[in-house]
């Protein structure tokens, strides 16, 4: 088959364009709830009085238990993360009228208090209505009986509004104002054409206390919002849960793998408002006069829901996000960044409750780059190398809009236009470059090279065009100054920029590269500029191809500077955290954090292999490990069949063409049942997980005979923390553990990824199975001391 992207080569042209207008401080942060460190503007955000981009990751604190929230926040920030944001679902808190629990895992001060401990920044997201996949959209059963027009301005909602907003503030109080870790409060959820209601919502929300130096709300769909009062905040899915089951790839999800300055998005939500729509063929730079672009919801994965069933890469998540940041992203914030489980059953959005579409009763693992379990996916380190960047360049990177080249994509279907943007300040930039997508593969984009036109002329690299691979995702240098050494150009992506500590003596300042698999890279400095070091070449040009760190130095007069390249395989097990020590390079295979002392900790399956890189050296020191608990590793686990499946039919009823999920009798009368023989003593770390490889419609877990999981298959293994699905050691012997696992009838109108769909094309009947059950002890270890 001919190569469809077999071409001569072209040069792909972009010409810096300045900002549209003059830079414009808003009211809000800036003389309304001024804060001693946030601010925002209508190109960027500043912390600390400087320009910086903010990562805000969802984490929801009722759906993690209280004893798991220091853990994950501390991955979390080691993941790049700077701010956590959470819903205040009312439903968790007030299920009864009048009997409010803020207890345990529902203790919303106690998280923010424990986000500041551990340095994140956060933005409660109070709604009332929040939605996020909750029961009546996070609305109480006697809040949404209430004799009240919701989501309005009728006097009998907003008491009932009042009375929430006010025990929030009795919570918060003390812990809200001009030095707090409360930057952002998101007002209400996906409301469209009530503005006047919002800006009622800010004004009982303030009268209760509760007050931020930005008070945001979602702006996808068109939504109208009052001028001035909420920061917009925009998303981006690339694929969803609710669109019909056989629908093909909706081009409001395609369009996130290009590149534009578009920020709605009509597909989020669409499922509620019963039409995608289409977006608009132009977009100015930044959508707002007053405000950066921003973003809440950038896909971190994908909920699933019964009848559709989305299970996105780490590829598909990083791309999403990457093209963003080239977009002109003033604030990357992600949907969900750590995954969890509903605190009861019954407390799932579901069609019984008037939502198109069924969610499982507890799951909530949302496939995020941190499952519920706290197991890192695959998206953790595709995202983990661009926070490192933003953290290092961000500063600069927000001073720079976003320009488009000179030729784009025909539209969705194109996959053989390069998909490429510039951020430039007019004499430095990056090239940022996305070719990845899925569900329709791209082939390697052959013969590329750069013609960025700067103010001070055009910049053409590489020398010799390169080879683009399919999956490379990749923000290039252009003009780059690094401790007064100047990068020309490089076919390599900054990671991070190490400096030694303020008292520190020895090292140099260190710019790290990493290399995008496939490409080769090439360095050139600016005129006058002598570089050293094991690549090929000298003077100005460096070319690497090993598949080693490799460090050059570089020389231009009084200057010195470090470039350290990891090769594409280790950059995606580099961390980069911020210490005592100053900014730290380690690289780990492993999950890993700092300490409350500021010590490295983690946990392991295997013994852990930690590198840190040293400055005064330019090697990777190994890190010396203490084990914090007594085993490790995996053990099979013996599943016993006490019942075969039933015949099972090919649809429990449906709403708005969206196939309902079977009820619990269902289950329990249909199910093929094991009992799971979990040996004695094998929960010795407290972190176990059950790893279950199953096929099927729904899986259950119980433990002496109450359900306490759930999980729609889609062909993802499932990870269940042991201790928080109820599982635990027992004097008298573990718990009894049953798993149920409902067929699939061939019939069912469930959309499913390409792997899964294939697996139940090629079974005859009914599909259910249990491919494996495991056990694995993760171990825990921490970073021994000098």
């Amino acid at each position: 088959m001919p190569d469809p992207l077999k071409r001569s080569t072209s040069v792909l042209r972009a010409t810096h364009a300045p900002w549209d207008g003059p830079l414009v401080r808003p009211a809000m942060s800036n003389t309304e709830e001024r804060h001693e460190r946030f601010r925002v503007t209508s190109r960027y955000v500043e912390l600390g009085g400087k320009p910086a981009i903010p990562v805000s990751g969802e984490l929801h604190y009722s759906r993690v238990p209280r004893a798991r929230w220091e853990e994950r926040l501390r991955l979390m920030k080691a993941g790049g993360i700077t701010v956590v944001a959470s819903y205040t679902f009312w439903i968790h808190h007030e299920r009864t009228e009048g009997k409010v629990s803020f207890d345990d895992g529902l203790d919303v001060a106690a998280f923010v208090r424990l986000c500041r401990e551990v340095g994140l920044d956060v933005v409660l997201r109070v709604g009332p209505w929040c939605h996020g996949e909750v029961r009546n959209g996070g609305f109480p059963d006697w809040v949404k009986a209430a004799p009240a027009q919701h989501r309005t301005n009728d006097p009998a909602y907003l008491d009932l509004v009042g009375r929430w907003f006010g025990y929030l503030g009795e919570e918060l109080a003390g812990l809200l104002g001009p030095d707090s870790n409360v930057i952002g409060i998101q007002l209400e959820n996906e409301l469209y054409d009530q503005p006047d209601h919002l800006t009622e919502l800010k004004r009982l929300a303030r009268n209760a206390g509760l007050s931020a130096p930005v008070w945001t709300a979602t702006a996808w769909g068109g939504a109208e919002l009052p001028d001035g009062e909420v920061l917009p905040l925009f998303g981006g899915y690339g694929d969803g849960f609710w669109v019909d089951a056989d629908a093909p790839w909706d081009p409001t999800f395609r369009e996130h793998y290009f590149f534009s300055h578009t920020w709605d998005d009509p597909g989020i939500g669409a499922d509620v408002r019963g039409q995608l729509g289409t977006r608009a063929a132009a977009a100015p730079r930044t959508p707002s006069a007053l405000f950066p672009p921003a973003t809440c919801e950038l896909a971190g994965g994908m909920a699933t829901a019964y009848q559709r069933r989305p299970w996105p890469q780490g590829l598909d998540v990083g791309a999403v996000a990457h093209n963003k940041i080239g977009n002109g992203s003033a604030w990357q914030g992600y949907y969900m960044f750590a995954g969890g489980m509903n605190p009861a059953d019954g407390l799932q959005e579901s069609q019984d409750t008037g939502y198109p579409n069924d969610l499982p009763r507890f799951d909530y693992d949302f496939h995020a780059p941190i499952g519920a379990s706290g197991r890192p996916a695959s998206s953790f380190a595709a995202l983990r190398k661009q926070h490192a960047f933003l953290a290092a360049f961000g500063g600069r990177l927000a001073r720079m809009p976003s320009s488009l080249p000179d030729v784009m994509p025909a539209g969705v279907e194109d996959a053989t236009t390069l998909r490429w943007a510039l951020r430039s300040d007019g004499s430095t930039g990056f090239v940022f470059i996305s070719w990845h997508q899925p569900h329709v593969p791209l082939h390697t984009y052959r013969g590329a090279q750069f013609e960025v036109t700067l103010d001070g002329g055009a910049v053409t690299f590489p020398a010799v065009p390169v080879n683009i691979p399919a999956g490379t995702l990749a923000h290039w240098p252009v003009n780059l100054d690094v401790a007064g050494v100047t990068l020309e150009w490089a076919t390599a992506s900054p990671l991070t920029l190490l400096e030694p500590a303020p008292g520190v003596t020895g090292g140099r300042p260190t710019l790290v590269l990493a290399a995008e698999a496939g490409i080769p890279v090439e360095i050139r400095f600016a005129a006058g500029t002598d570089a050293s070091g094991s690549a090929a070449g000298s003077g100005r040009t460096a070319r690497l191809q090993g598949d080693e760190p490799e460090v050059l130095t570089a020389k231009a007069g009084n200057a010195v500077a470090d470039i350290l390249v990891l090769p594409a395989e280790a950059a995606d097990t580099a961390w980069v955290l911020e210490s005592a020590r100053g900014r730290e390079l380690v690289l780990s295979a492993g999950q890993l954090w700092l300490d409350a002392g500021g010590r490295l900790a983690g946990r392991s399956a295997e013994r852990p292999d930690v590198l840190r890189y040293n400055l005064n050296t330019r090697t990777f020191d190994a890190v010396t490990t203490n084990h914090t608990s007594p085993r490790q590793g995996r053990m099979s686990v013996e599943a016993v069949l006490v019942r075969e499946a039933g015949p099972v039919p090919a649809s429990y009823g449906e709403a708005a063409n969206r196939a309902a999920a079977p009820g619990p009798p269902v289950i329990d009368s249909l199910a093929r049942e094991y009992t799971l023989e979990l040996p004695a003593g094998a929960f010795p770390t407290g972190h176990e997980e059950l790893e279950i490889r199953w096929a099927g419609d729904v899986a259950r877990i119980l433990v002496d005979g109450v359900p306490v999981a759930d999980r729609f298959w889609d062909g993802s293994p499932w990870i269940l923390n042991v201790a928080d699905g109820g599982i635990r050691p027992d004097p008298g012997g573990p718990a009894h553990v049953t798993l149920q696992i409902l067929p699939l009838s061939p019939l069912a109108k469930v959309g499913m990824p390409a792997e899964a769909r294939q697996r139940r094309e090629a079974t005859a009947g009914d599909l259910a199975a249990l491919d494996a059950v495991h056990l694995v002890c993760w171990m825990g270890w921490h970073e021994a001391a000098d």
